[in-house]
């Protein structure tokens, strides 16, 4: 086997992108944090965070299975890329309502950008 050969990294499905792995692995922490939110929150920001963070996945997943169609593909990681920004609006949200810490925040908003 060739040296070049050994270094190419083959990808089976969406869940072998690190890309997924990242926007997961937020997804996951903001489920978490959020289980924390009021009460009063449940059907709008608890609702509203979990959505879009978990929207960020499922359009990786929609875009990895339309990959052979460039302009589906294109249209999906765009989607992706909305989602992660309405994340980040509502991380903004529940820090200025006390909810989460800056610092939380911040953790999130590096896992959202790498994403």
């Amino acid at each position: 086997m060739l040296e070049k050969d050994k270094q190419k990294k083959y990808f089976r499905t969406h869940e072998d992108l690190a890309i997924y792995q990242l926007a997961f692995e937020a997804a996951m922490k903001i489920f978490e944090c959020s289980k924390k939110f009021p009460v009063e929150e449940k059907y709008s920001l608890t609702d509203q965070i979990r959505r879009s963070s978990r929207s960020v996945c499922a359009n990786l997943a929609e875009a990895w299975r339309k990959s052979r169609y460039r302009a589906a593909f294109v249209a999906k990681l765009s989607d992706c890329e909305a989602e992660a920004a309405e994340t980040q609006v509502w991380l903004k949200f529940a820090v200025k309502c006390n909810y989460l810490t800056s610092n939380k925040e911040e953790n999130f908003m590096e896992l959202t950008i790498k994403s």
